[in-house]
């Protein structure tokens, strides 16, 4: 929950960077791009790398990032990367948003700062504060009492129709400027909204807009990689995910740009990051693979969709370098598989684990999830068989492989067939975790799992409505018995957002956005998977 302290002093910290762009404001918007985390969470995300470039690809706009680490700003405001200028200092400050419990961490941005949190309460005198992300494009609701302009999908078509009407108006009137951007695509003004569907947008052709590593830095947890867009959206369909409805159509970069741009990130680092949620889905995977080994890189690949791996790419993953193969089963039974649409048999999982093996990978990790819609310990007790198959085949192979599990609490999403249904009480997910390290901990497995009471509170802000905003505003300590405490004066239940089943047919707190996924198809997915 807690940033990571940044460990040297911000200027010095631009001084080991590669790729900052530096402008002189002079004639120019200037425009603070925040990620509200640290510095070493915000630099990770390739997301956020390309809003900084995209924004700056325009001569009339300055934008410089800024990030927060919670301990270092308790006594210092925050400030900008490039200049180390505050945020009072911009006329724009543009959030870019990933995780519901970064929301937090907006209020106390602007708290901190003395700007209004309430949208209402803002004048000409204040910034026009706007944001935009996954959280955003799938939920709006909590946050947009704080907002004055929300972005409603991916940022390519978004920002080239935003950006002239900011530089021609952001000194005008507000309520003028806020009515004028209203009439954009994919643009939610909260206080002008006519009640109509805010249309989710995305970027049609992929090669028009490159995205990699803006700026290379040691001092991220992806520091050694220079990161490449290779695809958007996944056509798998899973019930609980966000990928699928928030990021479609699956669209994929041509092979000869992503070579392009990995012999450009060669001039940087030895390691490519391939990023995208179903990377190994790529139609020339394997060329592309063989190509960037050919090249003499090494390479990184954020996601491999488990039927989808075969020995060709697991020997090419083995030759580029890689250390861990990450993998992601999700339940342990076949049963619950199904459930959660996941399109993938414990045959696949083994096979998988049997090629990881036989290449002798160092590290296997296994993604699970706890809590999903009618599991069981019955469930859980097939997590810990198929875990232990794995283990077994690695042992008997004598790879050497180190195997690790990360496990997660299902928190139901906006937008996805399972977004009318409740997450499990945090007592069950603590005993079902609990089972988990007490079995597999002795055989020498390792466990990593987020806290159950804290997927509650991303849980509670994932199906929240404008009320949140109440909640976020007063929770004085960022702690779960702050966070209890200003529900508590708000007098809003928890049971209602996290763990009560919807109808179908209530109406939505997101049901201005039309991310293009029909209700009656998310209701007929729900039904099939509780059939």
């Amino acid at each position: 929950m807690k940033a990571k302290k940044r460990k040297l002093p911000l200027r010095e910290q631009l001084q080991r960077e590669e790729g900052a762009i530096i402008k002189n404001w002079g004639g120019r918007l200037p425009i603070a791009l925040i990620y509200p985390n640290s510095y070493y969470l915000g630099m990770s995300n390739l997301g956020f790398h390309a809003i900084y470039s995209l924004f700056n690809s325009y001569n009339n706009i300055v934008c410089e990032r800024a990030f927060l680490d919670i301990e270092q700003n308790k006594k210092q405001p925050v400030l900008s990367m490039e200049s180390q200028r505050p945020l009072s200092d911009f006329p724009i400050l543009a959030f870019s948003i990933s995780y519901e419990l970064d929301y937090f961490n907006i209020a106390l941005i602007l708290k901190s700062r003395g700007i209004p949190l309430y949208a209402a309460d803002r004048d000409e005198s204040h910034p026009l504060i706007i944001a935009g992300g996954p959280c955003v494009t799938a939920n709006p609701a909590p946050l947009a009492p704080f907002f004055d302009c929300l972005c409603i999908g991916e940022a390519e078509p978004i920002i080239p129709n935003m950006l002239p009407v900011l530089t021609e108006n952001i000194g005008d009137e507000r309520q003028n400027l806020l009515k004028t951007l209203s009439s954009l695509p994919g643009i939610y003004i909260p206080r002008h909204h006519d009640g109509n569907s805010i249309a989710r947008q995305w970027a049609k052709n992929l090669d028009d807009f490159p995205v990699t590593s803006a700026v290379l830095t040691p001092d991220t947890e992806l520091g050694d990689l220079y990161l490449i867009e290779v695809e958007r959206g996944c056509n798998w369909g899973c019930r609980f995910c966000l990928v699928h409805n928030t990021f479609s159509p699956m669209r994929f970069r041509s092979l000869d740009k992503l070579i392009e741009q990995a012999e450009e990130g060669l001039k940087y680092r030895r390691r490519i990051g391939l990023v995208g949620p179903a990377v190994t889905d790529h139609p020339q995977i394997e060329e592309l693979l063989a190509g960037l080994r050919l090249m003499g890189a090494q390479f990184s690949i954020s996601s491999l969709r488990i039927n989808r791996l075969s020995d060709q790419i697991v020997k090419e993953i083995a030759r580029g370098g890689i250390r861990t193969i990450v993998l992601a089963p999700e339940a342990g039974s076949q049963r619950l598989r199904q459930v959660i649409r996941k399109g993938i048999s414990e045959d696949n999982v083994i096979a998988a684990v049997e090629r990881v093996a036989m290449h002798r990978i160092k590290q296997l990790k296994l993604y699970f999830m706890v809590g999903l819609p009618t599991e069981t310990d019955e469930d859980i007790e097939e997590i810990i068989n198929l875990t232990l198959k794995c283990k077994d085949i690695l042992d008997r192979q004598q790879s050497g492989t180190r195997l690790a599990l990360n496990i997660a609490p299902f928190v139901p999403k906006a937008g996805t067939p399972f977004q009318w249904l409740p997450m499990a009480p945090v007592q069950t997910l603590n005993q079902r975790l609990s089972l988990l390290k007490n079995t597999l901990i002795p055989k020498g497995i390792q466990i990593k799992s987020e806290s159950p009471a804290w997927s509650q509170v991303q849980g509670v802000l994932s199906r929240g409505d404008a009320r949140l905003a109440g909640v976020l505003a007063n929770t004085e300590k960022l702690s779960l018995a702050g966070w209890r405490q200003a529900m508590k004066e708000c007098h809003l239940d928890t049971d209602f957002y996290a763990h009560q089943r919807w109808d179908t047919t209530r109406q939505l707190p997101w049901s201005m956005i039309d991310s293009g996924a029909k209700t009656e198809h998310l209701q007929r997915e729900l039904n099939r998977a509780l059939a």
